[in-house]
């Protein structure tokens, strides 16, 4: 029905919307419209039809270029898991860019898309114009563990890239119950936890697992610095407000985490979780219209 309703949707506006995919390594991009070029990246194991919602709700004099990522909602797995998966998304990414000539692109991404947007501004300062950050955080583990450096956190990170590759042997309605369990303090609608599910399901646990190692273990704090764009950080709390955060708590953590990057603009959903786009669409879209 989504697919259907938004088809509708391109149809009416008379956009074009094709598929491309890139040979090596596997990066699947979906091209929705005409106009300033807009590279959407989703989080750990998410097809990018998490965006489908807002691609719905914006101008449609942007052209979306929607990734879902190798290894994520059934999309194939690199080859190898010999490591640094995230540094070779990062270079796939910008790769794309370049390769399609895409001019000063805005980047948004959301958790994991997030990490790798704020990496791709560091390491290529000159290539987007904005970048938005969907409740992501330059180092994870600092705010899990407060003190703790990148390398210290490394046999924490390994153990639990283990239990998530050892989860694939495991009944598919065991991993299902599991992933839901964990979906409820990140999405508040249950359809979107069950398509969520379903494309935790559908994702390679090697790959997700040595994304997760990879995320807990590098710290991109220091290099904020690099990032010479405007860059909009949206952040969600009321999950962990039955933990003791408040609002003004976590937006003094993003803060804090974001203390290098100059100019930031950051904010909380006051409703949404994780899934900010999904959860709380009203706020998401507006700060989007204005950033944008």
């Amino acid at each position: 029905m989504r697919k259907f309703k938004t088809t509708i949707l391109v149809a009416l506006l008379g956009i074009i919307s094709f598929q491309l995919k890139a040979q090596n390594p596997g990066l699947n991009i979906r091209v929705v419209g005409k106009g300033q070029p807009v590279v959407l990246i989703p989080g750990l194991t998410c097809s990018g039809e998490v965006w489908d919602s807002t691609i719905e709700a914006l101008d449609a004099n942007f052209e979306y270029h929607i990734i879902t990522l190798p290894g994520f909602a059934g999309n194939a797995p690199l080859a190898d898991h010999e490591g640094k998966y995230l540094a070779k998304m990062k270079d796939e990414v910008v790769k794309y860019i370049q390769k399609e000539k895409l001019k000063k692109p805005i980047i948004i991404g959301h958790s994991l898309g997030g990490f790798l947007a704020l990496n791709i501004g560091i390491q290529n300062p000159d290539l987007a114009s904005k970048l938005v950050i969907v409740d992501a955080l330059p180092f994870m583990t600092g705010v899990m563990m407060p003190g703790m450096t990148a390398e210290e956190a490394k046999p924490m990170a390994k153990s639990m890239k283990t239990q998530v590759v050892a989860s694939a042997s495991q009944p598919i309605e065991a991993r299902k119950a599991y992933q839901r369990q964990m979906l409820v303090s990140m999405i508040n609608d249950p359809a979107q936890i069950e398509i969520a599910t379903n494309w935790a399901i559908d994702s390679d646990q090697e790959t997700v697992g040595e994304s997760m190692y990879e995320m807990y273990t590098t710290d991109l704090r220091g290099e904020l610095g690099k990032i010479k764009v405007p860059t909009l950080v949206l952040g969600a709390w009321v999950a962990y407000e039955p933990f003791g955060s408040t609002r003004e708590s976590t937006l003094k953590l993003y803060t804090d985490q974001y203390a290098n990057l100059k100019g930031v603009k950051v904010d909380m959903t006051d409703i949404g979780n994780h899934f900010i786009m999904w959860d709380d669409p009203e706020f998401f879209q507006n700060w989007l219209k204005k950033f944008l």
